[in-house]
């Protein structure tokens, strides 16, 4: 079971729960939802959610995707990154660990 992570508000994840599936700005300014791998998140708190209020990391069973799941290099951070090439559907999500 590969795991991925991916860090989003409460108020977000409540609303995908609602609809079934969660789809995060970036899907349709980007194409993808970003996510990261264990020993990334620490990295993408700091650069991307420094001093946002009620956010939450979702814990992702990569073989419950319905959407394709990509590594992708990130020249910026010199590093590869996995991107749901779509939707994120809920019952992917294992666990939700409330960060603020």
């Amino acid at each position: 079971m590969p795991i991925i992570y991916h860090i989003t508000t409460l108020p977000e994840w409540d609303n995908a729960q609602g609809n079934g599936a969660y789809e995060a700005s970036s899907l349709k300014e980007e194409g993808f939802i970003h996510c990261a791998q264990k020993s990334q998140v620490q990295g993408v708190l700091e650069r991307y959610f420094s001093g946002k209020e009620n956010l939450v990391k979702l814990t992702i069973d990569t073989d419950k995707l319905t959407s394709n799941l990509v590594y992708d290099w990130s020249p910026s951070t010199q590093d590869t990154f996995p991107h749901i090439y779509g939707a994120l559907n809920v019952d992917a999500v294992i666990s939700i660990e409330q960060l603020n």
